[in-house]
């Protein structure tokens, strides 16, 4: 039973009701992920590579205290606009929105959410979040990780986040029964780099043999979604130790600052778009496309 409070596209809609693949993609990328218009840009041009790749888009978010699956041209504006004024929300978030009647954007958490909810299989986003960098004193997890332990949605993602602890990350979604699968790569991607020293646990080559292990395990009953992790294009990967100096600096700077919590990853991005001029940007938007991209090959095979 759909939720009084979830408004789905009539697109969309359609789409779930007859079968056609629908990728869900999440909106706290626009709202924090990137400056204005380029956030705004960047949402259109990733829900096109959706659809030149077969599937529909369906972009999530709350707007006016309302569930959202599916934008529309006024709703992504005002997201791109509304900057970190608009509520980052993730898992405990989501009721406090609603009932202010405020906007919210989803992080990879409530867009899972949000996505089942509809019964969309598919997720793309950039990276998910992880075990923080000097979390065994600091607790910081993300609740992205418990999320896909319980929650049937494959995300499609360029690995964690490179400003992570990846080893401690692959270790909790091991221990939570996740799998790590890598699209065409025996390494986890780092975000900006095609390779962070951490093997995936399956190396699969084809959107369709990804699509067959999904639909098996959700035919199984098993719990949960997986982490289908897709390497930035050759192109536009960083090298690595341009990366790793840049955020060393930026974990510095937000000790300094006593910068923690949910306002950490927005800070870290930012900071480390910052010191490498622009470049980690550029790299963010073109992972994301691909992405977009593989999403919806996978959701079609689906």
């Amino acid at each position: 039973m759909l939720s009084p409070y979830l408004d789905i596209l009539p697109e969309i809609a359609d789409a779930l009701a007859t079968g056609k693949p629908v990728v869900a993609l999440e909106s706290t990328i626009i709202s924090h992920g990137m400056p204005y218009p380029q956030n705004v840009e960047t949402a259109r041009r990733v829900e096109q590579v959706v659809r030149d790749n077969g599937a529909v888009p369906a972009t999530i978010a709350i707007i006016d205290g309302r569930l959202k699956v599916g934008l529309d041209a006024a709703a992504l504006e005002a997201l791109g606009k509304g900057g970190h004024a608009v509520t980052k929300c993730s898992r405990r978030d989501i009721p406090f929105v609603l009932a202010a009647k405020q906007m919210g954007a989803t992080t990879v958490a409530s867009t899972m959410i949000v996505a089942a909810m509809a019964g969309i299989r598919v997720f793309a986003t950039g990276g998910i979040g992880g075990v923080h960098r000097g979390a065994p004193e600091t607790f910081d997890i993300s609740a992205d990780l418990q999320e896909l332990a319980h929650t049937g949605v494959a995300v499609v993602c360029a690995g964690a986040k490179s400003i992570l602890d990846i080893g401690l990350t692959l270790e909790y979604l091991e221990t939570q029964g996740v799998p790590v699968i890598g699209y065409q790569s025996e390494e986890l991607p780092a975000f900006y780099t095609r390779e962070s020293g951490f093997k995936v646990d399956y190396r699969l080559d084809t959107p369709a043999a990804i699509a067959e292990a999904l639909r098996l395990k959700w035919a199984l009953g098993l719990e949960g979604g997986a982490v289908v992790a897709n390497p930035i294009p050759a192109e536009f990967a960083m090298p690595k130790a341009d990366i790793d100096a840049a955020i060393q600096q930026a974990l510095r700077e937000a000790d300094e600052q006593g910068i923690k919590g949910k306002a950490s990853t927005p800070f870290l991005l930012a900071r480390v778009c910052e010191l490498t001029g622009g470049n980690s940007l550029a790299a963010n938007i073109q992972l994301v496309l691909s992405n977009a991209a593989l999403g919806a090959r996978i959701a079609a095979a689906l």
